[in-house]
């Protein structure tokens, strides 16, 4: 087409610029979408956030990360909702589980899961010394109901109690949130933004149905990992990313070692990078 145009006609050569950068934009979509060929990647996220040591500057840190995955899952035009949530003694949140809604939303978040660490001035310290927190995020699918999970009521404790936080009327008035423990192995799930006992509980069996299901996927891995002398996955409490604010600023991912100096960015939610770039680590073929 390039061939073809005069180069004093500027309107065609807009319009070829144009053309191509769209076929860019697909072709980046068509690459991305493959590296998403896992057994759950599909399905809709339970995400989790805890903070770690650290108190309020921990807490503070969760609702960051919380408000990027909610940017990032506004963009993408996918759905959110609050399954569970506990404010911070002072500020932020001491922790928050969400359920995600939208194509291939695991298959992306699983890029996710492990510990993040900020590094900034702190603006809960009068002295504006710099402090270092830690959160950690926790990414499992959603299983669909066909898939065959067995659990037996004798090894659940269902507690219910008074909703906290803001909501509807119905919240601090009624017993309505609810607290399963899986007694066999300790889990413990809990619900209380939905507006009935009923519903509650209905949420927390899918989340200690999908915690189940990922739990029972990690021993069948560690027995194949075990079985081939194979090195795990980055182990649950080591930092998988470290955003630093100052004294310059740069988000680094330590898997894939991606980076960026647009700290602004990402904490509005623009993570596709870094996730495609685990996605690439992960599908390349092993030397």
């Amino acid at each position: 087409m390039l061939e073809l145009t005069e180069e004093s006609d500027l309107k065609s050569l807009q319009e070829i610029e144009e053309s191509a950068n769209e076929v860019c934009e697909e072709i980046k979509t068509i690459e991305f979408n493959s590296l998403l060929s896992g057994e759950f990647d599909a399905n809709n996220v339970i995400l989790s956030i805890h903070a770690g040591a650290g108190g309020t500057e921990s807490c503070d840190w969760v609702s960051m990360l919380m408000r990027m995955y909610s940017k990032w899952v506004e963009d993408r035009k996918f759905k959110i909702k609050i399954v569970d949530i506990l404010a911070g003694d002072e500020a932020g949140i001491k922790k928050v589980t969400v359920m995600i809604k939208g194509d291939y939303a695991y298959g992306y978040l699983k890029a996710e899961s492990g510990v993040h660490r900020l590094v900034r001035i702190s603006p809960f310290d009068s002295n504006k010394r710099r402090h270092t927190s830690f959160a950690s995020v926790d990414a499992i699918p959603e299983v669909e109901n066909d898939i065959k999970i067995d659990i037996s009521s004798s090894d659940l404790r269902i507690d219910t109690y008074r909703s906290s936080g803001a909501g509807g009327q119905h919240v601090n008035v009624t017993d309505s949130a609810v607290r399963i423990t899986h007694l066999p192995t300790g889990i413990v799930v809990q619900c209380q933004n939905e507006r009935s006992q009923h519903q509650n509980k209905f949420m927390a069996m899918k989340v200690l149905k999908a915690r189940l299901y990922e739990l029972e996927r990690k021993k069948q891995k560690e027995k194949l990992e075990k079985l081939y002398g194979q090195k795990g996955e980055i182990a649950w409490g080591n930092q998988i990313r470290s955003y630093v604010f100052t004294p310059y600023t740069m988000v680094k991912d330590h898997r894939t070692g991606y980076s960026t100096g647009n700290v602004e960015a990402v904490m509005n939610g623009e993570l596709d990078e870094f996730i495609q770039a685990y996605l690439k680590m992960k599908t390349k073929p092993t030397e």
